[in-house]
């Protein structure tokens, strides 16, 4: 036995040479490759969840005698294939399989009609059972079973692995039963015939279900521990422990049915809410995952147990109740209200529908419209990759959304942005955000690796930053610490970025809402700019918006605030505010009502002015930083910052100017510097009428949390 032990490589063919060997087990391992030169089968063969390929010969396995086990791997069936009690190939659309289909033979399943409700009495005959709802009918699941064994029946099926190898072959036994009276406290009294039987595994037990409708469901696992007893010493010591997965996702770790219920012959129900059915397929999987007792005086008793299964579609009241019948005469009452709900609902249904199909066109108009070139996920992996967008993954709020973090399968970690696909706000900036940064590759950008529009959702799935935002890093809410060298790279990757854009990429375009929220800082600390679902395309003859004008209170140039006025140096006076804000920092808005209400370059002119100008790099330094290249920095982020947009430098010479490679100007002083009667809380009383936020990943605000990767897979093109 080799269970388990993380083997990779292809299986050696001298092993199938072997005659003495009863029993072979290289299952939950990495091999691979194709299982060549088979001469002999072991009576017992567990190669069970492996990435082995290659087709299954029908000569060497389907006509053997062994009992072999295939299950979980990436083998392909002859056109033969026919389905036999000793050979579990069951083939799992969630788990260790690139294969579609969840039974042994492709085709061999036709749904002529999906159900809502499926309920089954795990290791006993078929049961009916009464509550005050009426009757529902467990279907019986009593066919033995081998030590592999794939079968299934009208809408079900079986997949067992792992045979008694203490107990003797002649005492594997996979039904138990019990005869004793089961305790009348019972919290399902009225299910006691449920508990009398039970199915067991030694190691792996698979209930799937298929031809179910779509959506979502109930999911209820009946438990007792019915082959313990507390009389005998031996039996008292057992401990049954395994894990419990539901489509694929761990549902029960180290489930221990006597522990949980109390003592043996109780019932214990474990429910499970909104399990997701999207290819009207589900499957329960209970994995003896090695803990717990594996041998016991008399008998060996391990591996994982269950006594019924209960699945209802959350939309089913009533789940597989069958009424009994009542002497109340409706035909009269439906006679009368029937027709007149029937129509009020027809009504409302269509008039849904058609607003369900209007929105979703005109949304996959506007993408296509848009002539978008960039990689679509499916909603699929995105909930895979962020385990089903669960909030402990939630990196922050953006204007629109929320943002994730998440794994694809391939180890690439993403951040996953969510927007509202209800706000018309919203649509139009993903569609912009797309056009505009998908086609763009530059070290200070960041990247946009695609985009999800299914289940009426608006996704976005972006590179992801591991040090967040530069406003957090220089707030002091997070624990990064940003010394001089850090500073003047990220201004310089800054600038680079806004170079790229506005003279360097094959379409020139202006950011609009350049801020410390929107540069985002890698692992090295190398600044991206990001959020560009207000960018605009450069057009120079077209320099004035007649829309509202959008971006973010304290970085936006005058020019463009009060008059609308909008080319490539408004992106240049926002990098001046946002150098500002690096070498001292501060943010370049105050709260309202402060002792210093004047805005950060207000402030820092003042004190260029006085011949004061140090006083302006942060305290947090503490003195360590290269004066020429602070004082450099302040003198570009003042000229950057000139009310005057023909006396601002283009981003491709402040970038010569922070290294040292070409000179400042001279920076005017005085009032006229501040024109148009521009002043910081004039501007804040506008923030109160327009809408003027950007959206995206500026607003990460909370530490990054250990993540279970997923199995995800990346198309290479989407279907809409």
């Amino acid at each position: 036995m080799l269970r388990n032990v993380s083997m990779s490589g292809q299986i050696p063919t001298y092993i199938w040479s072997k005659p003495v060997l009863r029993s072979l087990d290289l299952s939950f391992n990495k091999l691979s490759g194709e299982v060549l030169g088979i001469n002999l089968v072991p009576k017992f063969t567990y190669l069970t969840s492996n990435m082995l390929s290659g087709e299954i010969k029908s000569g060497v396995y389907l006509n053997s005698k062994s009992n072999i086990d295939l299950s979980y791997n990436n083998f392909s069936w002859p056109s033969s294939c026919q389905e036999r009690s000793n050979i579990n190939t069951y083939r799992s659309s969630y788990l260790k399989n690139t294969l579609t289909g969840i039974l042994p033979c492709a085709g061999s399943v036709t749904c002529k009609k999906y159900q809502r409700s499926l309920h089954i009495n795990c290791g006993g005959e078929t049961v009916t059972v009464t509550n005050s709802l009426g009757k529902i009918t467990y279907q019986a699941d009593n066919s033995e079973v081998k030590a592999a064994t794939n079968m299934h029946f009208k809408n079900w099926g079986i997949s067992n692995t792992g045979d008694f190898m203490d107990d003797g072959e002649e005492n594997d036994k996979y039904i138990m039963s019990t005869n004793k009276t089961l305790p009348g406290d019972s919290p399902d009294l009225y299910k006691t015939d449920l508990y009398k039987t039970a199915r067991r595994s030694a190691l792996s037990l698979v209930y799937y279900a298929f031809c179910l409708e779509n959506g979502e469901y109930n999911l209820k696992l009946h438990f007792m521990e019915i082959q313990f007893s507390e009389q005998e010493l031996y039996s008292r010591l057992a401990r049954r422990i395994f894990d419990v997965y539901v489509q694929g996702k761990l549902f029960l770790r180290d489930f221990n049915i006597r522990q949980e219920a109390n003592g043996t012959l109780k019932s214990i129900v474990k429910e499970l809410k909104a399990v997701n059915v999207t290819d009207h397929k589900l499957e329960i999987w209970l994995y003896w995952a090695g803990k717990g007792t594996t041998l016991i005086p008399k008998r060996g008793n391990y591996g994982p147990m269950i006594s019924a299964i209960s699945l209802c579609h959350s939309m089913e009241q009533h789940c597989g109740v069958e009424k009994t019948k009542n002497h109340i005469n409706y035909p009269l009452i439906f006679g009368v209200t029937g027709p007149l709900v029937a129509i009020i609902f027809l009504a409302l249904g269509f008039y849904a529908q058609r607003k369900c199909r209007r929105d979703k066109k005109k949304r996959e108009r506007d993408l296509r419209a848009e002539g978008l070139q960039t990689v679509c996920f499916t909603w699929r992996q995105l909930q895979a990759a962020t385990n089903n967008f669960d909030e402990a993954n939630k990196l922050g709020e953006g204007g629109f959304g929320s943002v994730f973090k998440g794994e694809l399968s391939d180890g690439t970690i993403i951040a996953v942005k969510q927007l509202s696909s209800k706000s018309c706000q919203g649509n139009r900036e993903f569609v912009n955000e797309i056009g505009m940064i998908s086609g763009l590759n530059h070290p200070n950008l960041v990247k946009l690796y695609g985009c999800c529009v299914q289940k009426d959702q608006l996704l976005l799935v972006y590179e992801y930053m591991e040090n967040n935002s530069l406003a957090l890093a220089l707030s002091g809410k997070s624990s990064l610490k940003l010394d001089w060298a850090a500073r003047k790279k990220i201004c310089v990757g800054i600038a680079r970025g806004l170079d790229f854009l506005h003279e360097g990429a094959a379409i020139r375009m202006i950011h609009r809402d350049i801020k410390t929220p929107n540069v985002l800082l890698g692992a090295d600390l190398n600044a991206k700019i990001s959020d560009f679902g207000l960018a605009r395309l450069h057009e120079e003859e077209h320099t004035h918006i007649s829309t509202k004008v959008a971006g973010t209170i304290g970085y936006m140039a005058p020019e463009y605030a009060l008059m609308g006025h909008l080319t490539e140096k408004a992106d240049v006076y926002s990098f001046g505010v946002v150098a500002m804000e690096i070498v001292s920092g501060k943010s370049n808005t105050t709260q309202k009502g402060s002792d210093d209400n004047a805005p950060l370059i207000k402030w820092a002119m003042t004190l260029q002015q006085k011949g004061d100008i140090m006083e302006i790099v942060d305290p947090k330094l503490e003195g360590e930083f290269n004066s020429l290249e602070a004082e450099r920095m302040i003198r570009v982020a003042l000229v950057c910052t000139n009310a005057n947009p023909s006396s601002r430098p283009l981003m491709s010479e402040a970038v010569k100017m922070l290294e040292g490679e070409m000179e400042i100007p001279q920076i005017l002083s005085g009032p006229a510097v501040y024109g148009h009667d521009l002043n910081f809380s004039k501007l804040m009383e506008m923030q109160e009428s327009t809408s003027m936020s950007g959206y995206g990943l500026s607003h990460l605000i909370k530490d990054q949390p250990p993540q279970t990767p997923q199995q995800s897979f990346l198309p290479s093109h989407c279907n809409m």
